[in-house]
């Protein structure tokens, strides 16, 4: 394709560190007019591809060592925009690529930047980060672009959903909040970031265990970790789900209780009780990786799992899992592409539960 008739803007690093950036959406009750989703769709995609192109020139005769794209496809300051601002720097620090841009292509929970993806076929100079939260978004939205539509590369790391209440929440552990949920489904409001993302997915997880009807619950979703906390802190939600990095400070701070992490067995380093250990038998973590546009060549495609392997086994990309507590679970490639599909696949059957998509 030709690196001349699109447009958006790189950016640099530096941004604050939020959810995965997706798109707000409204409350159960008051949904958006689909007119107006597929205009600000239409919008986007013509404002921000030229801001790949821009990036990666013409994609054919320069090698991805040289110069590469990382596409976040979320606003600057979600999660998928750390992974890549992340990446970025290791990669340059590491001498692993030369020149590394990040493009934020931010709405319908990644899907939006999915489908620019994929009509990016050939175009071996870019990466876009991925998770558990657009394999929802692409069901959620009923997106024509999926995962099995891009080149894999690798899954990179994983990490862990907390479920939070007030301060002053009269819930003080997990077994009272989930009374209080099973007594009043509808007016126990759950917030957390993009309908069909990770957060959502965990809230009808954590129901059905319990008995709650997933369809009955009353989940808002919001944009991103600031969004959610301000309304958790104006008791506007009764609780709230998100990456645990979101509200670490806050939980550190005495403002928000953690009841419980999202997973089986306790996390080492966080100080907060498993799902597992408290009696509910499910596990959802935020697991990120990256994908590739289609049509590239094996050799293209095992030069961009490379740069991926090498990245994360150098000991700047090690710090930053400390930093950011993810967990290493890096998979590449073919092993990579069997993940996509298995997870696509699980995470199918629990939107049905939730009454999510077609």
């Amino acid at each position: 394709m030709a690196a001349t008739d699109k447009s958006p803007s790189t950016t640099d690093p530096g941004s604050s560190v939020g959810g995965d950036g997706s798109t707000a959406t409204a409350s159960r009750k008051t949904p958006k007019s689909p007119v107006g989703m597929i205009v600000w769709g239409v919008v986007v995609a013509v404002i921000v591809g030229a801001g790949i192109w821009s990036a990666v020139g013409s994609g054919s005769g320069e090698s991805a060592r040289s110069r590469l794209a990382l596409v976040a496809p979320a606003a600057p300051g979600g999660g998928w925009d750390l992974v890549a601002r992340e990446s970025q720097q290791a990669l340059k620090h590491e001498g692993i690529v030369n020149n590394v841009q990040v493009v934020n292509i931010p709405g319908a929970a990644g899907t939006i930047g999915l489908g620019q993806l994929v009509d990016m076929s050939g175009q071996a100079g870019t990466m876009m980060v991925t998770g558990t939260v657009m394999v929802g978004g692409i069901i959620a939205n009923d997106s024509d672009a999926t995962l099995a539509d891009v080149t894999p590369v690798a899954r990179l790391a994983e990490d862990f959903e907390v479920l939070v209440v007030p301060g002053d929440s009269p819930y003080q552990n997990l077994e009272e909040f989930i009374a209080g949920w099973q007594a009043d489904p509808g007016g126990t409001a759950v917030g957390g970031g993009s309908k069909g993302g990770t957060d959502h997915l965990l809230a009808g997880l954590i129901a059905k265990d319990v008995g709650i009807d997933p369809q009955q619950i009353n989940y808002i979703a919001f944009s991103g970790g600031g969004e959610a906390l301000n309304a958790l802190l104006a008791n506007t939600v009764a609780a709230s789900i998100s990456g645990y990095n979101e509200f670490a400070d806050q939980i550190e701070a005495g403002n928000v209780r953690a009841l419980a992490i999202g997973t089986k067995e306790r996390v080492d380093g966080i100080d907060v009780p498993s799902l597992g250990e408290l009696g509910v038998d499910v596990e959802l973590n935020n697991w990120r990786g990256l994908v590739a546009p289609p049509g590239l060549t094996v050799e293209q495609q095992q030069t961009l799992i490379d740069i991926a392997s090498e990245m994360t086994e150098s000991q700047t990309w090690q710090d930053t899992l400390a930093r950011n507590r993810w967990q290493d679970t890096f998979i590449s490639g073919a092993e990579f592409e069997e993940f996509l599909l298995s997870e696509s696949e699980r995470i199918q059957v629990i939107a049905d539960d939730l009454g999510i998509g077609a």
